[in-house]
């Protein structure tokens, strides 16, 4: 079927979202022309200098094993230190530069291999007089990772050298560098599970030291490297290698190598706090045999009485020849990072690192209990330095040492961990123990999910999602002012729209493309999920709304109307979006809350409809695409009509999610999210809210509740509603308990988790951090980049707090001290924007009225620009 020419006759009534409307120009603007996916990305937007005269280069072959490790290497004389030597630096799919045996740094982010980005490098303190030796490790996945969906190998360099007497030379990558197989990692792994790519084994006795030193000297086995056909401003997919698993072909036109558009993260090392335990391990079957199959009844243990800690931080373990030792070791909190420690020992003694993010003390004692988190590292004789390659998400970490006889010692257990360089360090304070380890949970929770891209959780799939996983951006943006990382997001989430017009839910990713596969032959319940796609229209709306820039929705705009037209073409009968038998893509919304898929229809649909009348018809607009803006909220406006026509109940003023099938389940079913969006966007049919609402404060048995990354919406709903006191009683009596929070310093996924499982115990849910912004402070732009914007205070019996938020107008900040009755609160506001207070119409307060409608028994002031003011509050 022709879907152009199926819109103009959908059930909807409304033809036009993506097609021409009477007065509109397809020349007026540059997105008005753009109906393919990949259009997008022809806008124009800042980009790399030619990289000419460098190449993709890579190991001279016909095909490359994945998780294939190649190293290469330049040599580089300079008569003086340079005054300047930077560049950009890419390869597929991840490298680790050194340069005279120091390492650099890691890369690249995560991307669509499509729109890959290089990586900016500034080697002017490494490189010094005398011989000099560039050298970088990379890593080809060659199989889908929650990082990496696909993508063929090769290695990209562009150096420009400026010398002290104002010469300028250019070192790339080409035929000059020589290149090596390392096969102290063995070519052709196999992937350690679903969304990791690489099980890492690593032979010391077979690797190159000091290969990246001026002093090495490279033997027969480094090559010359392969320098491949294509344009060194396009990504290697574009290359001419041939990729043999998926015979991928050389990329659209339309492919782009991008400049890095987020700084590189930051590395510090955190040591292990203790040894928690430790364990003899008799072995039934070989250890690498059980590593491989998890071969069932394969050990027992006993505890260990050959461990000793001769000095702070250092432990010698007798080894016996046979069987092993595992040494467990616990951080003071989950983080992300690289894993490592040092280990004396005899040549081939075998150490098998292993992750988890919990752990309870003698329950599990081998913690291979987390979708096979293992790397193998193999000695070489005397000291040995390991670190995996790949980075992972840990509290815990094991060591499994086996295969020697005699003492070992191993020191400097610990992390290099990985987190990105925020502009601002937060700043949140209150005296109440229980908010404020929640706040620093969720701090913590935030530098481990949102790095280069917004994930879910890095332990597990490391995918970036919207929906659920989209909200940490309001976190990102208020509690640390960081708006390149959320913008990064935005572009790259969005490249993963399909042709069909529906999003790859969780991009750049591998997972969604293996659905598709899965989907078309009925072995998947889960298809790329069209409510992501819905939240990712509220995700581009509020990142405007706090900027007020548009430059980095230029990419998504054309790609949410593809979207919105595709719903579109989705409408039943009854005019409603469906949530069963789409074929491919899937409705989740939250799966948790509801008992039947078809119940997940209200919510969805009331969400839809939000979506396009309070999101994507103001981004129209805000693009001057008046036509379509009418179009959008035409289309809004029909699918909340339908909703209430087939959920709402009348009698009982609520959205009841089974309604049309009540008397045939014998029992009502809401959802807090039906409930939620309900209230949120004035959806419930002549304002009748008070009885949703009442259902969200009593949380009745008949009502579904959401999972801990969307119970958010419920929260946003009671703080409308001017409920504070129930948004504290929340986040104290809900959220300040979870487990994750008292033993990892994090969020975790699921409302109740249990340790040595796959659970995810650093989540993205960050809900209390970004509720505490826009609900306790009860701050929201009114205008985009916060030209006009809202507090209204909602503190409960908070006694103390100050908290800052980071706006694109400057810092706004609240310190509030006392309780209802008698409050004192401080309020800092920037010299620009118009700031309006919110507070109850009995305060007595000396600021001048704002115009423009307050909540109910609720009072509009303006507030001075640039001043802190001093008020007395006796109804707060």
């Amino acid at each position: 079927m022709n879907r152009r020419h199926f819109l103009k006759t959908t059930a909807t009534g409304s033809s036009s979202l993506l097609l021409a409307r009477p007065g509109i120009s397809g020349a007026e603007h540059p997105i008005r022309r753009i109906t393919e996916p990949g259009q997008a990305s022809r806008l124009a937007r800042p980009g790399l200098p030619d990289l000419s005269p460098a190449r993709w280069i890579w190991f001279p072959s016909g095909r490359t094993l994945p998780n294939s490790f190649v190293l290469f290497r330049r040599e580089l004389s300079l008569s003086a230190p340079p005054r300047r030597a930077t560049g950009w630096i890419c390869a597929d799919s991840r490298y680790r530069l050194e340069v005279n045996g120091q390492r650099v740094q890691w890369g690249p982010a995560p991307c669509d291999p499509r729109w890959a980005e290089a990586d900016p490098i500034n080697l002017t303190a490494y490189l010094q007089a005398g011989k000099n030796v560039l050298g970088a490790t990379v890593l080809f996945y060659g199989a889908g990772d929650g990082t990496w969906p696909m993508g063929k190998p090769g290695f990209l360099f562009w150096l420009e050298i400026e010398h002290s007497d104002g010469r300028v030379e250019k070192v790339v990558s080409d035929s000059v560098w020589k290149v090596m197989i390392c096969r102290a990692w063995p070519p052709g792994r196999p992937k350690r599970w679903y969304l990791r790519s690489l099980q890492e084994e690593f032979d010391a006795r077979l690797y190159p030291y000091e290969w990246s030193s001026p002093a090495f000297e490279p033997g027969p086995q480094w090559l010359t490297a392969l320098a491949l056909k294509g344009s060194p401003n396009k990504p290697a997919l574009c290359a001419e290698y041939y990729e043999y698993q998926m015979d991928v072909g050389g990329g659209p036109d339309y492919c782009q190598l991008r400049p890095r558009s987020i700084p590189m993260l930051k590395e510090s090392q955190v040591p292990v706090s203790r040894l928690a335990e430790s364990f003899c391990v008799d072995w039934r079957v070989a250890p690498q045999d059980y590593f491989d199959f998890r071969v069932s009844n394969a050990f027992s243990v006993q505890p260990a009485r050959s461990v000793v800690e001769t000095a702070p931080g250092q432990w010698q373990v007798e080894l016996e020849g046979h069987g092993g030792v595992l040494l467990t070791f616990c951080l003071a909190e989950q983080v992300v990072g690289w894993p490592g420690f040092t280990i004396k020992a005899p040549a081939g003694t075998t150490v098998e690192l292993l992750v988890h993010e919990a752990h309870a003390l003698g329950q599990s004692p081998l913690l291979n209990t987390h979708f096979d988190s293992w790397t193998r590292f193999i000695c070489r004789e005397g000291q040995n330095r390991f670190e995996p390659f790949d980075f992972e998400s840990l509290r815990w970490l094991q060591l499994h040492i086996h295969n020697s006889k005699g003492p070992v010692v191993i020191s400097q257990v610990g992390v290099r961990r990985r987190v990105f360089p925020w502009p601002n360090e937060p700043r949140i304070h209150t005296s109440d123990p229980a908010l404020q380890t929640l706040f620093e949970a969720s701090l913590n929770t935030l530098n481990n999910c949102a790095q280069e891209t917004l994930v879910d959780g890095m332990a597990r799939e490391r995918q970036q999602y919207s929906g659920d996983g989209g909200h940490q951006l309001h976190a990102v943006h208020l509690a640390l002012g960081e708006q390149r990382l959320v913008a990064r997001y935005l572009n790259t989430w969005s490249q993963g729209l399909t042709k069909d017009g529906f999003f790859l839910d969780c991009w750049p990713a591998y997972d969604r493309l293996a659905r598709l596969i899965e989907r078309q032959l009925d072995l998947s319940g889960w298809g790329p999920i069209l409510d992501h796609g819905v939240g990712f229209i509220f995700d581009c709306h509020h990142h405007y709304m706090y900027t007020g820039e548009l430059d980095a929705l230029r990419e998504p705009y054309p790609r949410l109307l593809c979207f919105a037209r595709y719903l579109q073409s989705l409408v039943g009968k009854d005019r409603l979006l469906p949530v069963e038998n789409l074929g491919i893509p899937s409705v989740w919304i939250d799966h948790v809350a509801y008992r039947q898929q078809r119940h997940k229809q209200c919510a969805f649909n009331l969400y839809a409809a939000a979506a396009m009348q309070n999101a994507l018809a103001p981004l129209c607009r805000a693009f001057n695409d008046q036509g379509r803006a009418e179009a959008v909220e035409q289309f809004g406006d029909q699918l909340r009509s339908a909703t209430v026509r087939k959920f709402w109940s009348p009698e009982r003023k609520l959205f009841i999610n089974n309604l049309p099938w009540r008397d045939q389940e014998k029992s009502a079913r809401t959802c807090d999210r039906s409930l939620a969006t309900a209230i949120l966007f004035d959806q419930c049919p002549r304002g009748q809210n008070a009885e949703g609402l009442r259902a969200l404060a009593e949380c009745p048995p008949e009502m579904g509740f959401s999972y801990p990354a969307n119970a958010g919406w419920r929260l946003w709903a009671l703080a409308k509603a001017g409920r504070g006191d129930l948004m504290v009683r929340d986040l104290r009596q809900r959220w300040a308990t979870l487990a994750s929070v008292k033993e990892n310093n994090t969020l975790q996924e699921d409302w109740q988790v249990t340790p040595d499982s796959g659970a995810q115990w650093s989540h993205c849910a960050v809900v209390p951090l970004y509720m505490l912004y826009q609900g306790l402070l009860g701050l929201k732009p009114l205008a985009p980049g916060f030209r006009r914007y809202e507090l209204r205070p909602q503190l409960g019996d908070i006694t103390d707090l100050e908290v800052t938020a980071y706006t694109a107008i400057g810092p706004i900040s609240l310190g509030s001290r006392g309780s209802f009755g008698k409050r004192e609160a401080v309020v800092q506001v920037p010299p620009t924007g118009q700031g309006e207070l919110v507070l109850p119409e009995a305060e007595a307060i000396g600021l001048p009225p704002a115009s423009g409608p307050a909540p109910a028994k609720q009072r509009r002031y303006k507030l001075p620009p640039g001043e802190a003011i001093t008020l007395q509050l006796a109804y707060l």
